[in-house]
């Protein structure tokens, strides 16, 4: 009995909305025009909407692949700064990650400083369907902040990876992670740069090559992908620029070539081989000197050569300028370094120089780098 004035007053409401129009309102040819008016900016709209709805399906539809990839990882660690000053050095840490599949194999890859020191039955990896499971094994490379977990189970999808090369600026892409441990959140935004190097990272990164994105990242995502509109991964969300710890619109990505890159060596070698050419790098060579010696902003020059190295054999000299590494032209000496730290030990790869005005191509099969030295130093010397 008690919903019956609820009924009512329903229908006392929907009452003048279905009585008919007045005589005055049928005869006011002033009501009829703003009412064939209202009319066509609703058939406008509706065709616009209809083609933002068509944009918005394909959004769906790459949530719809990237989410089964992109796993929350929980890790239970030892902090040792804690345990030295007496305190409880047990410390929670959350990310996330995404599956890849390397030579048969599924593997999880994220940042490393997710799972650092924590032991493998500490690491959680939960998957996108709910399923908790617990890596094999774990490698990591402390240069890039990049480890990648083994693992093994029934049902897992694998990430499609894409070419982090080929993105540009303006490009749309989503963010998908755990930001404050809501796993599997999507986040829109553009590529806002790429190249980002010599950010202050606490991990100590020392190859940098970063996407600049304005995708929320919060604390969380760390580990999870950057996604673009053809749903492949093309970099991984590691770092934030914030005064208050949280999202303002600064994030930053490892590049996805980058992150394969350091993957299939961790997996084949456990360690990552990177190549040597053999050289150390004026500092001093910003982009007005640059311009003075071959008119243009970029390039490496050369401030010293390496005894027995790929640079000596190649015939390199001191005060050649690096201009392009492969396909790829070298921004600075920032830029070469990540280069040739990303490359596979062995491979021959063709360099543009500029020696004393006029442009050579070498072709140099790099060296292999000892573990404790820098691949590509930079130097003072500025000669």
């Amino acid at each position: 009995m008690t919903l019956l004035p609820r009924v009512l007053l329903l229908s006392c409401m929907l009452i003048p909305l279905a009585a008919p129009r007045s005589v005055a309102q049928e005869t006011d040819p002033d009501a009829a025009r703003m009412e064939a008016v209202r009319a066509k900016m609703y058939e406008a709209l509706s065709q616009e909407v209809t083609a933002l709805e068509r944009q918005s399906t394909a959004l769906k539809m790459v949530v719809r692949l990237a989410r089964p990839t992109v796993v929350h990882i929980e890790a239970n660690k030892v902090d040792p700064t804690l345990l030295q000053y007496g305190r409880k050095s047990h410390v929670e840490e959350a990310g996330s990650g995404y599956i890849v599949r390397l030579g048969g194999s599924y593997y999880v890859v994220t940042n490393r400083h997710v799972v650092k020191d924590a032991a493998l039955q500490q690491i959680s990896i939960r998957l996108a369907d709910g399923r908790e499971i617990h890596p094999q094994k774990v490698w990591s490379d402390s240069d890039t902040d990049i480890a990648v977990m083994a693992v093994d189970a029934p049902g897992l999808v694998a990430a499609r990876l894409g070419d982090s090369d080929q993105i540009e600026i303006g490009d749309f892409v989503l963010a998908v992670g755990s930001p404050f441990g809501l796993s599997h959140s999507i986040t829109f935004g553009i590529v806002s740069a790429t190249g980002r190097r010599d950010l202050e990272l606490g991990e100590n990164v020392k190859f940098q090559d970063f996407i600049q994105t304005d995708a929320a990242i919060n604390p969380g995502n760390s580990g999870g992908p950057l996604i673009n509109l053809r749903g492949e991964v093309v970099g991984m969300n590691t770092a934030i620029a914030s005064a208050s710890g949280h999202n303002e619109g600064i994030g930053f990505s490892i590049p996805s070539n980058m992150v394969t890159f350091v993957a299939r060596q961790l997996v084949e070698h456990h360690i990552v081989e990177r190549a040597q050419l053999g050289v150390r790098l004026d500092r001093k060579f910003d982009s007005a000197r640059a311009v003075s010696v071959g008119g243009s902003p970029r390039g490496a020059r050369i401030s010293a050569i390496i005894p027995d190295s790929p640079a000596e054999r190649f015939k390199l000299q001191v005060g050649d300028v690096v201009v392009q590494f492969g396909d790829v032209r070298v921004d600075d000496d920032d830029h070469l370094i990540n280069l040739v730290g990303n490359t596979a030990a062995g491979r021959e790869v063709p360099l543009v120089i500029l020696r004393e005005g006029k442009q050579y191509r070498l072709d140099v099969k790099l060296g292999k780098a000892p573990a404790s030295e820098k691949l590509v130093p930079k130097s003072d010397d500025d000669r």
